[in-house]
């Protein structure tokens, strides 16, 4: 009998709208708050206006809550899937993996896999659309999940960003790295260790030494074999597409994925002025 399987992420994925729909991949929103106004991710509110809004308003996100998980799987149940593989992003970053891990709990007839990426945006991303793909192809649930163990750490993304004050504001970098940033006009290249958390790889001073370091730090990545690729930007359309040609040829077998700029949720703490690069191992 052929299983039935629904791919659910949050909106900080990252992932465009045109491969959600195309693999079937099922999103629950994260929420961008200004006070007493409360905004779905890429429903109600766009990255444009968050950064139309900066510097006089920085707001603040929230993860999906335990009702509207439940929701959700709710909604999936009735379409008739039977398991559920949930891929958040880092549990270090945000709690909509507990969430789902706790709503799940209602529905026991429905078999979920809640998957903590350990990663942030298309970071997270790649993870679902290629368990999307998987479904696709015909692989079962114990397949995908298993995998999906095994590649947990083979997504990696690497960022930097015009400002720290964003990151510093939301309380994702401390004070003192923040200020010293700003004094010196440093930017790190900053990614997500094991514990699925932000840590600096590198600093580097000014906007072209950043654009040239992320490269650089990617081509340590550099591999023959078959590799997802993501450019993603935070108000910097330009500035990443500039990267496209070189990023390739580190990775002969590398199939550039998503070119985006990211969600509401995730510019409120990065501001404008990001480039990030991941590198998936997709074999």
């Amino acid at each position: 009998m052929e299983e039935k399987i629904a791919v659910l992420v949050d909106s900080g994925s990252d992932l465009p709208e045109a491969l959600k729909e195309e693999y079937h991949i099922t999103t629950m929103e994260l929420r961008v708050i200004y006070g007493n106004e409360i905004y779905r991710d890429g429903i109600d509110i766009t990255p444009q206006t968050v950064y139309s809004r900066f510097p006089k308003e920085i707001p603040t996100t929230s993860a999906p809550n335990l009702q509207e998980a439940k929701d959700t799987l709710k909604a999936l149940q009735e379409k008739g899937y039977q398991k559920v593989i949930a891929v958040c992003i880092s549990s270090g970053l945000s709690s909509t993996y507990h969430t789902i891990h706790t709503a799940a709990k209602e529905y026991p007839e429905l078999e979920t896999f809640v998957f903590d990426s350990k990663n942030i945006s298309i970071g997270a991303g790649l993870y679902a659309l290629w368990a999307a793909k998987a479904v696709k192809d015909g692989m079962s649930f114990q397949q995908i999940t298993a995998a999906l163990q095994r590649k947990q750490r083979d997504s990696k993304i690497y960022f930097y960003m015009d400002s720290l004050d964003y990151l510093r504001a939301g309380g994702r970098i401390g004070q003192i790295t923040g200020l010293i940033g700003k004094v010196l006009n440093i930017r790190p290249i900053i990614s997500c260790n094991t514990e699925g958390t932000y840590y600096t790889v590198s600093m580097v001073r000014g906007k072209k030494g950043g654009a040239r370091r992320l490269l650089d730090t990617v081509g340590k990545c550099a591999s023959k074999a078959k590799t997802w690729l993501a450019l993603m930007n935070g108000g910097a359309a330009e500035q990443a597409h500039a990267l496209k040609t070189e990023l390739m040829s580190f990775f002969p077998k590398g199939q550039l994925m998503v070119e985006s700029q990211i969600t509401a949720s995730m510019a409120v703490h990065t501001g404008p002025g990001l480039v990030g690069i991941c590198v998936f191992q997709a074999d």
